[in-house]
């Protein structure tokens, strides 16, 4: 227990939990704009969205031998907890590299540090907010501005109904190019942090973080691009029963 405490205290320790948490969070964010990318599939024979049958297979995660729900709490549960983990890590270590940088070696620094680097902790501010918002939007309907009425469960129908309005899409737009600047430099970090960085795969390793961080965006951005330009199918009506009849 000591060894644990030791570690978590050291500037290494911290580094580790910042990268393995991030790691846990991008994988989230993979996993996401994949569910997201559902809406471009079309519909069921009931007229379902294949994007609410998403929505409700997560809902019906680890069933029958857990409780509906149950498995998506848990989920949730370690989401957060990381969220948490990877904030707590990263304030922390940018208040010890604070207090140990030399004032003369400010300026030089910064100027050496690449621009995702130097707006990380605001940017990470942005989207933390931005999680809060988002699930307040999407997640529980408390903040309501779509054409119409938000209806839980009928994902397809709450996400035309937001982004057909420009400025929601654009705002959403423009929080995820924020994102991807954060995960550049989050992934390009975790190589090092888990030592993966080598000088004859650095290339590689960085392409491949600026591919992430572009896929990211893209998939993320395509959703309310898509809606506002009219681009969708219209919204659609049916039987929220009819999500778990076939």
């Amino acid at each position: 227990m000591n060894r644990l405490a030791s570690l978590y205290k050291s500037t290494i320790g911290k580094k580790f939990i910042a990268a393995v948490t991030g790691l846990i969070l991008f994988g989230f964010l993979a996993g996401h704009v994949a569910g997201n990318l559902k809406v471009f599939t079309g519909f069921s024979e009931n007229n379902v969205p294949h994007v609410d049958e998403y929505g409700q297979f997560l809902k019906e995660v680890g069933v029958p031998i857990l409780p509906e729900m149950v498995g998506l709490w848990i989920a949730r549960a370690v989401l957060l907890g990381s969220l948490v983990m990877h904030v707590v890590a990263v304030v922390q270590l940018s208040m010890l590299s604070a207090e140990a940088r030399p004032i003369g070696y400010v300026r030089s620094k910064k100027a050496a540090a690449t621009l995702p680097a130097q707006w990380m902790m605001y940017s990470g501010i942005l989207i933390l907010g931005f999680v809060v918002f988002h699930i307040l939007h999407f997640t529980t309907g408390t903040i309501d501005i779509g054409v119409e009425e938000f209806e839980h469960g009928y994902v397809y129908n709450n996400l035309s109904n937001s982004f057909s309005r420009w400025p929601i899409a654009i705002g959403y737009v423009l929080v995820m190019v924020v994102l991807g600047f954060h995960l550049f430099h989050g992934i390009w970090s975790l190589f090092q942090t888990l030592g993966i960085d080598n000088p004859d795969r650095n290339k590689a390793l960085r392409v491949f973080a600026v591919l992430a961080a572009v896929g990211l965006i893209a998939g993320f951005s395509a959703v309310p691009i898509a809606f506002a330009l009219g681009l969708m199918p219209p919204t659609v009506e049916y039987v929220h029963s009819l999500l778990t009849s076939h």
